[in-house]
Parts: structure tokens; sequence; C-alpha cells
């Protein structure tokens, strides 16, 4: 049976720690709240009424529960206070020899039972449970930020935790309206070491000038539905604490070079650009600790609402297709008021794209989406075609064929003799260079990549993609194009996964490789990313959903161009799709789709 925690002791009352003790005596545990100095305590009383307060505001808690809440908590100076409780997590900063002195000051204060926990998000367990006489009673208990909202936690064992303790610690998760995932003593566990690649590889992003950082974050938010871009996140965490927890994972990781921190990092670190704490990291804020963002002088002017000074005049719009892309980008213009001209091979695939849209459009009316009047201006603004020549009077060609490099050059070889000068020409493609199409050209300087997401009408993200051929007026025009069409277009160079795939798929990679080592099951990585970081969903069911094959298409695509060992394929993902374990298009992926 489970034992029955009454009282818990929580040193280091910052934003975590005082969040750990709302926890605690939200659920009834009485609470000893340590800090090192009288100052300290007062600011920690602060930090836990402030909270508390928010949520009676919010309506999240009544009044009468935040007075017994707090009535729970004892503040106390000095850790002799907590001789007699029944558990201690420390929230101390995130350096191993002041965790030690710690532990075994605590070892010596509280009894021979009592279990000490250490909230560390990335340092060694086991290095901290050895300066004490009681190792086998030392855990990890890792809360996310903000603790009272959040509800993953990672409980972290050693070599010698006992199992007693583990299932007590479990039993206490529950308690308090958690969700754990158990696993060992590795750096960064499960949802650091998975994301902390992911926010490393974004800045370095931004410190090669890739991207800027405005369009950095959206591509991650519009694109894959986080609840924050990662430059954000970084201020968020604290770009000191994020440069420790790297350092960490880089040290006792196995000195993988994607857990380096980025020269940039250290920098601002000792700079003093600490993120929302300090007042500015990658982004100002209006002042230290708040989160809203001002403009500063690193905010380009192409980071604001599309300019249309300098872009071309698009009224007439050519799209090449017959996919769902295509069908879908055809909808997009004609709803957005442009003359588009559909150009497939044959009658028979104009006819189908033309039912495709149709069908899309209706829908649209069922759902409120769209009024008839508009449904049927948008089809009357499309012109079906079976030849290239319709293309020669449009303003802007959209090509959405096959990802076949030979195809795609072949096409712009025939828009470059068709179409009149001036005319932008934008390829869909996800994965090879813009700069192949455009070279096939005699116009390199008015080809743009405009990388739609599927399903084109509702994504709200277009990735626009500059060669070192292309024009500024062309990516003018781009810009201007994507925000008429009601979509948000960042902008990036031409590089393997522009942003989106080049962030995304090392992080599902890297995934693959601690499920491949047995660390965690699937279900766990997935709880730890969906409830410790907010992801709508984790890694393995996005793996299901998008398919394997292309995962290891796009992955070995980074791996070829950058040459990074760390985004080499994960073997077990090769080994699945040659098993032809492709996720829901088969039945079987990672998880089984077949019995649901």
């Amino acid at each position: 049976m489970a034992r029955e925690f009454t009282s818990v002791g929580v040193v280091g009352l910052g934003t975590m720690g005082a969040g750990i003790v709302e926890v605690f005596a939200r659920n009834g545990i009485d609470v000893v709240a340590v800090e090192i100095s009288d100052g300290a305590l007062e600011r920690g009383r602060s930090n836990l009424t402030g909270s508390t307060d928010r949520a009676v505001a919010r309506g999240k808690l009544a009044e009468a529960d935040r007075d017994a809440l707090l009535s729970r908590v004892d503040f106390q100076v000095g850790l002799d206070a907590l001789h007699s409780v029944d558990l201690v997590i420390e929230a101390v900063p995130e350096h191993l020899d002041l965790k030690q002195r710690l532990f075994a000051e605590l070892d010596r204060i509280c009894r021979p039972e009592t279990i000490l926990a250490t909230n560390t998000s990335s340092l060694s367990v086991t290095e901290i449970s050895v300066a004490t006489g009681r190792p086998n009673q030392v855990i990890g208990i890792h809360f996310f930020n903000p603790a009272p909202v959040m509800k993953l936690v990672e409980v972290v064992r050693t070599v010698v935790t006992s199992a007693e303790v583990v299932a007590d610690v479990e039993a206490l998760c529950a308690r308090l309206g958690k969700v754990d995932v158990t696993i060992n003593d590795r750096a960064g566990f499960i949802a650091n070491a998975l994301l902390f690649g992911y926010l490393n590889h974004a800045v370095a992003m931004y410190e090669s000038h890739y991207a800027t950082r405005e369009d950095i974050d959206a591509a991650m938010k519009l694109g894959c539905g986080l609840p924050m871009g990662p430059l954000a996140l970084m201020d968020l965490i604290g770009l000191d604490t994020a440069y420790e927890i790297l350092d960490t994972m880089y040290r006792r990781g196995g000195r993988d070079r994607r857990h380096a921190p980025v020269p940039l990092l250290k920098q601002m670190v000792t700079a003093g650009l600490l993120g929302r704490k300090s007042g500015r990291g990658f982004y100002t804020y209006e002042r230290p600790g708040s989160p809203k963002v001002v403009p500063d002088e690193r905010t380009p002017a192409a980071t604001a609402p599309a300019q249309a000074d300098g872009a071309r005049a698009i009224a007439k719009v050519g799209v090449v297709g017959s996919g769902t892309m295509a069908t879908g980008i055809i909808e997009v213009f004609a709803k957005a008021g442009y003359e588009v001209v559909s150009v497939t091979r044959g009658a028979e695939k104009s006819a189908k794209v033309c039912e495709a849209v149709k069908t899309s459009l209706n829908k649209g009316v069922v759902r409120g989406k769209l009024s008839e009047h508009d449904r049927d201006a948008a089809l009357g603004r499309v012109t079906w075609s079976a030849t290239l020549d319709h293309l020669a009077d449009v303003d802007l060609v959209v090509e959405a064929v096959v990802e076949e490099l030979s195809v795609k050059k072949a096409l712009f070889a025939s828009l470059d003799e068709i179409c009149k000068p001036g005319v932008v020409l934008a390829t869909t493609t996800s994965s090879l260079p813009v700069v192949d199409v455009a070279m096939a050209t005699h116009r390199p300087a008015d080809v743009v990549g405009l990388h739609f997401f599927n399903p084109a009408p509702v994504m709200p993200l277009v990735e626009i993609v500059r060669t070192i051929r292309t024009s500024e007026e062309t990516a003018v025009t781009a810009r201007a194009v994507c925000a008429a069409v009601g979509k948000t277009g960042v902008v990036c160079a031409d590089r393997s996964g522009f942003v989106v795939n080049a962030l995304l798929f090392p992080y599902l990679n890297d995934a693959v490789r601690m499920l491949e080592a047995s660390y965690s099951t699937a279900d766990d990585i997935d709880h730890a990313m969906k409830l410790g970081c907010g992801y709508p969903m984790g890694p393995f069911e996005l793996l299901d959903v998008v398919g394997l094959d292309v995962s290891l298409a796009i992955q070995r695509e980074l791996y070829l161009e950058l040459r990074e060992p760390g985004f080499a394929p994960a073997p077990l993902l090769e080994h699945l799709v040659t098993a032809g374990y492709l996720g829901r298009k088969t039945g079987r992926g990672f998880r089984d789709h077949t019995r649901r």
C-alpha cells in the first residue's frame, strides 16, 4: 500500500518552487516552504499569493479555497524547519554543487524515512543522491512550469532508488491530479531531451540569419500548432537556464553536437539578455517579467504586416497540378478574388479538379464559412484548362505537381517559354532545392518557393523560399500575395526543410531514437510532450499521421544536405518503413490503427 504523505517541505520559492507549494497545498497537504533569507522568503510568499490571487480573479479558485490553501503553508527561513516532514522537494538553481550541499544538509536534518526529491530538469539525480547517506530514498520529481497548470510530472529513478519510493511518489502524483511518466536517470529526461535540441536548432537558424526571429516563431506556431515559437519559449524559460540545460545535456548525453549551446546563446547570457526575466532576450519586453513584447531596433520592417510597396501587381494566377494541394491553392486564390487558370494534364483530370474545388466550396457553405454567393463568385473566377499555353497572360504561376526534380525542372523550362516577362514563377515544393528549379529557366530572379501547407484553404502558413538568385521584388511580391490571400508568409533561405520541416523532423527522429534505446514507451513520450510542453500531438502520434516513409525521406534529405551526425535517420525508423509500417495509411506504424 502506498505511503500517505501528510506534510512536505519545499526548498526554494522562485516561480517553480512557489508553484510546487501551491500544488501540494491545493490538494490538502501541509507544506513547509523554506528559503535562505527573510527577503527571499517574502519574495516567495509574494509569488504564491500572486498566483492564487490571479486564480481567484479568473474564477479558477474560490476565495475560501485560496484562504484554506494559504493556511496550509508554513513559511520558514532555514532547513531546520524540515526536520519532521515526510517528503522534501528542492527547486533551487540548476547547479550540481549547490544541490549536493543542500542534500547533504537535508540528509542530516530530516528523519531517516523522509524521501528527498529534486525538481532538476537536467542534472544527474544519481550524482545528487550520493551526497546523502540514503541514496535509495532520493528521487527526481520534475514538475513543469507553471506547476499548478501543467499536468505532467517526470518521476526519475536512479539505479538504487527503491521500488517502494517510486511507487509512493507515483501514488502521490495521482493524488495531486498529475500524470506521471517514470523514467531512468538520463540527461534531459524525456521532455527536455527532445525539446532543447529543437530550441538550440532554432537559435542556430536565427544566428545564421536564415530567417528572422518572428518568422521562425510564426512558422512553428502556425505550421505545427505549437503554443509558442521556439525563440519566444527560450525567453520564457530564461536564456541562462536554457544554456545550463543544454551544456549539461551535451556533457552528460554523449556530446551530441545538437545539444552544444549555439555561441549566440552564450553571448546573450554574458550580456545579461536573459529573456523575460531581464526584460530582453530574443525579444524586448515592456519590463522585466512582463510577457508583453515591445518593438526594438532589431525588428525588421518585413516582419510587420506585408507591405505592397515594391510588389508587382498580381491579378491573374495560374495553378498547375491536379492533386489535393493544387485544388486547395486554386480555392485559396479564387476565394481571395483572383482570376485563376487551372492547368492539368488532360480534360479528365481537369474535370476532377473542378469537382474537387466545387465539393470543398460546398462544404464551406454547409458549415457556414461561406455564402452561396461567395461560392458561386469564386467558381466563376476559375478557368479550367488542359494546356500550359493558357498561362501566357497570367501574373503568377504556382506549380503543385509531383515531388520529382526532373518533372519540376521540365515544367519550369516550359513556363519560361510560355509566360510573359515579369511573371512570378513559384514552386510549392516541400523538400527539393528551389534553386535547381529556378535554374531550369532563364529568369531565376523571378522564381520563388511558396510552400503551402495541407489543407491549403485551412492552414494559415506559407513558407516563402528565397534562392540566392531570387530578386527582392519577387520576394516582396510573394509576401504581399500571401497577405492578400489571408496567409502568414514567412521568409527563409533555400535550404532543405525550410523552417518547419527542418525543425520538426529532427525532433521526431530524436523521439524515435529515444524509443529505440528503450528509455521510455511511445505512450509516455507522447504524454511527456503533450502534457509537459503543450504540444497538440505527441511525436509518435504525429509520425503515424504524417507517414513514417515521408518522415524518413525528409530526414534523409536533411542529413544529406547538412551532414550533421545527429540528423542521421534512426535505424528503427528505417526498419519500420522497410517492413511496410508506414503509419495510418497502412494501419500500422508506431501503433496498431487497424483496431480503431
